[in-house]
């Protein structure tokens, strides 16, 4: 079964560059990914702060495999430092 992720990341002001460089690395890298079907990244019009995941994976498996790479890793890394607040991230199914 499929799965579709929107995950939303706030990082703070002094932090936007860093957080975007490592979400963009983060891209690069999950495309490659056999199970990653959709992997895209958003930015707010009106809040630089503000990015948007919106994510489509073939499994579970698969999305558990993409959460144990060094570049998630990475990510998990920085987040309590420097975002705004704890990710939130949907779980969804396609109706």
């Amino acid at each position: 079964m499929k799965i579709y992720i929107t995950a939303i990341i706030k990082s703070k002001p002094e932090y936007t560059a860093e957080v975007m460089r490592v979400l963009e690395n983060m891209v690069a890298q999950t495309r490659q990914e056999t199970a990653c079907i959709q992997y895209d990244l958003h930015r707010s019009i009106d809040d630089k702060n503000l990015f948007v995941f919106y994510e489509i994976w073939e499994s579970q498996q698969g999305l558990n495999l993409h959460n144990e790479q060094p570049y998630i890793q990475e990510f998990g890394r920085l987040a309590d430092e420097k975002l705004q607040e704890k990710p939130s991230i949907y779980l969804l199914e396609k109706i």
